[in-house]
């Protein structure tokens, strides 16, 4: 019985694992707030702020099962995988699904979010003037960062490895979208959609056993992007994971309103109805990534007309609150009853 429970137990952990993964290639999505909604945002910054002074001297004494157990190994670990997982099955069905039922995927995300912003409402201790202030800061802010036109792509290895530091404060920080950050960045198409993608077609090629597929300079430069992003990701977690421990730790009324107004002001970016704004050359003509995707570098907002997709639209906004209410009252009963 007990194996049953701990199998049960991990694979929800695979599951959390994979809707991480999926929130941080959406851009809008914050993979933190999905891990604030799901519970296991705090597990999760506990976990990585353990790669510390403490940390690094176990691996330096040969100490690896302790560090193991000291980083919460197996929960990462599990994380990690559900991840890995969501890159190359859910966040490709969410490409699908994005392409050809745009409107109700951005809906349902839209709703998602207006439900978690009351679920973090929730969590604020006190509401007072100074509540309001740090509210409002966040708002202007994300309100502030949603109007930012969209750089180029660049794809120097050192701009890289910033935008790897970068992009995981949206795991880290509720609200704060990663993917949304490398789109104004200039380099969402390249780190989250075709260094992914190469990767995908090296794997399966090694698979088949086509290792000629080692030398294609094309695959072999996208891979060394996609090394360089993943290591200043790393550096990213373990930054910005000790930081917020501390924070959240001292300040953490401010923190949480100052998430909830972030999270208001940048409602726009997941806007449901809106026009796609490409990428274009002197010439006029649409500038295409190597997957043959015209490269979105904005989108222009506009109200729906009523119509059976604007209604069906609504209707997936009110599935993504109710979605995490049901969410938040699972919590709360199974916290009632340990």
């Amino acid at each position: 019985m007990n194996i049953k429970i701990a199998v049960k137990e991990k694979l929800i952990i695979v599951l959390k694992g994979v809707a991480l993964g999926v929130a941080n290639k959406v851009p809008g999505i914050s993979g933190g707030l999905v891990a604030f909604v799901l519970g296991f945002y705090e597990e999760f910054i506990d976990s990585l702020q353990k790669f510390n002074v403490e940390g690094v001297k176990l691996i330096k004494q040969g100490e690896f099962k302790i560090f193991y157990r000291h980083i919460n190994g197996q929960f990462l670990g599990l994380l990690l995988f559900g991840m890995i997982v969501s890159y190359f099955s859910v966040s490709r069905i969410l490409d699908y699904l994005l392409n050809h039922y745009e409107i109700y995927v951005w809906s349902l995300f839209f709703g998602l979010i207006i439900g978690s912003l009351l679920f973090i409402y929730r969590r604020v201790e006190s509401l007072k003037l100074e509540t309001f202030f740090w509210t409002l800061l966040g708002f202007i802010f994300g309100l502030s960062l949603s109007l930012i036109t969209p750089a180029g792509q660049n794809e120097n290895l050192f701009f890289v490895f910033i935008c790897g530091i970068v992009s995981v404060v949206g795991m880290t920080l509720p609200g704060f979208s990663g993917s949304f950050i490398l789109m104004l960045m200039g380099n969402y198409v390249l780190l989250l959609v075709d260094s992914v993608n190469a990767l995908y077609i090296t794997l399966s090629n090694l698979f088949l056993g086509k290792f000629e597929i080692l030398t294609d300079p094309y695959l072999c430069k996208m891979l060394k992007i996609l090394l360089v992003f993943s290591f200043g990701s790393l550096v990213g977690l373990i930054l910005f994971s000790n930081i917020l421990k501390f924070v959240l730790k001292k300040y953490k009324n401010k923190t949480l309103s100052t998430i909830m107004g972030f999270i208001a002001g940048s409602l726009a970016v997941v806007w449901p109805w809106k026009n796609k704004i490409y990428k274009s050359n002197l010439n006029g003509e649409f500038i295409i990534d190597s997957f043959n995707n015209k490269q979105i570098i904005d989108y222009s907002h506009y109200l729906p007309n009523l119509s059976i997709e604007t209604y069906l639209g609504i209707v997936c906004i009110l599935s993504g609150i109710i979605i995490v209410f049901i969410i938040d009252n699972t919590e709360e009963t199974i916290k009632s009853s340990l």
